[in-house]
């Protein structure tokens, strides 16, 4: 009597329990999409922190820098102001009717010039470098994540290096006795990284347009950071300047510089004025900020 073909025999070559399984198993389309949809949920909601952490990594290939930066450039000018200058300046400094020692005075400024120096190079060639010679904000393009969540990412670097410079540069300052009032002086390290975003995000924003470099970071250099850095009430009231005044009106540098001496010794100021500051460096920041946006959607985009 002749078997049955169908039947399934001890040694038939019919399918394996292991081939089944993986055949039941095997995902369709909509898991698959599912499942790509999840990974992407969390880049989309945390994607801004992604590229924060990226420009921060970056900053390990000249961590030396950073670290020399905001260690040595204090210890300089302090020696240089503290030692040097305030050596040959013996009459105190009234400003505002409050009388101090020169290094006092000047204190504030370089505390929101050092934070504004760190802005003038994270928001040049690091903006560059991502929209052209390394080109790496294309590849966050191209995933999950947004142009605004890379424009976001790059303030928020940014941001890190000015936190640790400014706290490093106040821990100085207070080493000097060049902060009266400890008890409020500590503001000036939020008021320094408040004025490092209101020049360096503008500044972001223009490095953002620019397709070739042609030298314009230097000029910004030159005939911004380092007028503003000298007439804006950093080494002398700024009462003394004459029309030269029109300077430190617009300048990011004498706004905070202002706040800082309210915060580390008491400088009368009227809250109009102290309101006035505030609300300039706050909308340089965030008109800028929504200004970059708008230039990193429309070049990303291309």
């Amino acid at each position: 009597m002749s078997a049955d073909p169908n039947s399934a025999g001890p040694n038939s070559a019919g399918p394996t329990s292991a081939q089944a399984t993986a055949k039941v198993a095997q995902p369709s389309l909509d898991e698959l999409r599912a499942e790509a949809m999840a990974w992407g949920r969390k880049p989309r909601a945390y994607g801004s922190w992604y590229v924060t952490e990226h420009m921060v990594r970056a900053m390990r290939a000249y961590g030396w820098t950073i670290v020399v930066g905001a260690l040595g450039q204090p210890i300089v000018y302090l020696l240089g102001l503290g030692l040097g200058l305030a050596a040959l300046i013996d009459a105190p400094v009234s400003d505002g009717g409050v009388t101090v020692d020169y290094v006092v005075f000047v204190a504030p400024a370089l505390l929101m010039t050092a934070t504004i120096a760190v802005a003038s190079e994270e928001f040049t060639y690091p903006v560059m470098a991502g929209f052209k010679w390394r080109r790496y904000f294309y590849g966050f393009n191209a995933s999950a994540l947004s142009s605004p969540q890379i424009a976001h990412g790059v303030i928020l670097g940014a941001t890190a290096r000015m936190i640790v410079v400014g706290a490093a540069y106040y821990v100085f300052l207070v080493l000097f006795q060049a902060i009266p009032n400890p008890e409020t002086g500590w503001i000036s390290i939020f008021i320094s990284i408040l004025a490092g975003l209101a020049f360096g995000v503008p500044i972001m924003a223009y490095a953002g347009s620019i397709e070739d470099d042609k030298g314009q970071f230097a000029l910004v250099q030159r005939f911004i950071f380092m007028p503003m850095f000298l007439f804006s009430g950093t080494f002398y009231p700024l009462s003394t300047l004459g029309w030269l005044q029109v300077i430190g009106w617009i300048s990011p540098l004498w706004h905070a510089t202002e706040l800082g001496r309210l915060v580390t010794y008491g400088r009368p100021e009227s809250l109009l004025m102290i309101g006035v500051h505030i609300l300039y460096l706050v909308a340089l920041t965030v008109g800028a900020a929504f200004l970059a946006r708008r230039i990193f959607v429309r070049r990303l985009a291309k």
